[in-house]
């Protein structure tokens, strides 16, 4: 008995001590140990990886939108962090709309690319494509989801090159409340513009709102004039002008709805900009703007009750020349030569998020382009579709590049008098020619 004690007591104590040998063992936890008797990992072992830094830079050309895409920007980034361990700052330049070609294109010919930025679908497409200045973003996730009709004007060489972000319906804005009170429709010929005007200017009712100080503003009112009477009179007009086989005398008619609109407008425009004019037209102090709805958004802030209409433009007595622009404007783009190219594209693709993307388009109140975007549309866009509907619209022109820019400088000169209409028709004709050139 004494022995099977003994012998008992020999076998605890060897136990003891091999478990305790076993305890201090550096290679790692014992056989069948669960994780929690396990040593615990080093930090280096347990620590997510430190976030890769990269900076986008981003070029766009409507600083009234800033605050808007600030915030849909913030959303990508917490986004790209999340998903991808990506810390992205993004340097977002805004520059006024006056300023901000001439300060892109200086930028892209010195190889100083932005990495996203801005620009015309129909303008600026040709030259900048052939410049090397456009990505090819055809396999992009975002390119079968836009509407056909929208995908082809930002389509060039087989390509997608840009997404767009404008689509647009567009004429001139005019008052639906001061209309109705008048009992005023809106004119299709110039000779119900000039009966609109003077019942107007009867009831003591400037009938245009003049804001001149910006030249991409007056420019607009040539924009739907020349439009309208290419489109209605002269479908051969662009394709001899580019085989300089035309001028803009051909078409100096123009000028008639050009000098009523100047005739009849505000007072001091060269004092007025976009933003004033905006907050003048949202407070009643005009009849009609030649202004496109993309200034909804900045009415609205001013005068959220303001009932606004869009309408065609009249450009002669034959009222099938009154036709709402059908335009792709303003798109964006990627550089080739981005040293950030995929997160570039993230961003690009991100504006047309499945599900971020609708509040970001209806909240900047933009026609719909893709087919995430099934929010209700607005009564000003339900307008100019009805013309559209009715076959009284015109894709919008494509001119060579300068043209627009010497156009806006040639109309502020007009109203003050320094240019007479064969000042502008002999410059305008020599701006085509160069622009043909620069793009062959």
């Amino acid at each position: 008995m004494k022995k099977a004690l003994h012998l008992s007591l020999v076998l605890a104590l060897v136990a003891l001590f091999l478990s305790a040998c076993g305890g201090n063992r550096d290679n790692g936890p014992s056989e069948g140990a669960s994780p929690s008797q396990s040593a615990a990992p080093s930090p280096s072992a347990t620590a997510k990886a430190e976030p890769r830094k990269v900076e986008l830079k981003v070029f766009m050309s409507f600083p009234r939108f800033k605050d808007q895409f600030e915030s849909y920007f913030a959303q990508f980034k917490a986004k790209e962090l999340a998903e991808k361990n990506i810390d992205v700052s993004i340097k977002l330049e805004m520059p006024n709309p006056d300023q901000a070609k001439q300060i892109l294109q200086t930028r892209l010919a010195s190889n100083d690319a932005p990495d996203l930025f801005t620009l015309h679908a129909i303008a600026d497409i040709p030259t900048y494509y052939k410049a090397g200045y456009l990505a090819d973003l055809s396999e992009q996730p975002f390119v079968p989801k836009v509407y056909e009709s929208v995908r082809k004007t930002v389509t060039y060489d087989g390509k997608v090159v840009a997404l767009p972000l404008e689509s647009l319906s567009w004429g001139y804005l005019y008052n639906k409340k001061i209309f109705a009170e008048q009992g005023i429709t809106p004119p299709l010929t110039i000779d119900e513009m000039k009966a609109t005007i003077d019942k107007l200017n009867a009831a003591n009712i400037k009938p245009f709102m003049l804001a001149f100080q910006e030249s991409w503003i007056p420019q607009l009112m040539m924009a739907l004039s020349l439009g309208g009477t290419v489109s209605s009179a002269h479908p051969d007009w662009i394709e001899r002008m580019n085989k300089g086989e035309a001028s803009y005398g051909e078409v100096a008619s123009v000028f008639d709805i050009i000098d009523l609109i100047m005739a009849n407008g505000t007072g001091k425009p060269f004092e007025v900009g976009n933003e004033a004019g905006s907050t003048d037209f949202a407070n009643g102090k005009a009849a009609m703007w030649v202004q496109g709805p993309w200034q909804a958004e900045t009415i609205l802030k001013v005068n959220p009750d303001m009932e606004f209409g869009v309408a065609p433009l009249p450009v002669s007595n034959d009222p099938a020349g009154a036709m709402i622009n059908l335009a792709t404007s303003t798109s964006l783009a990627v550089s080739p030569k981005s040293g950030n190219k995929e997160v570039a594209l993230d961003l690009l693709n991100y504006i047309l998020d499945d599900k971020d993307s609708a509040p970001l388009f209806e909240e900047l109140k933009f026609n719909p382009v893709a087919t995430m975007h099934t929010y209700e549309t607005f009564p000003w866009i339900s307008e100019a579709s009805s013309y559209v509907a009715d076959g009284k619209a015109y894709l919008d022109l494509s001119l060579p590049n300068g043209v627009t820019d010497e156009t806006a400088k040639l109309l502020q000169s007009y109203f003050a008098k320094d240019v007479t209409k064969e000042d502008i028709i002999k410059t305008l004709d020599k701006a085509w020619a160069k622009g043909v050139k620069t793009q062959q």
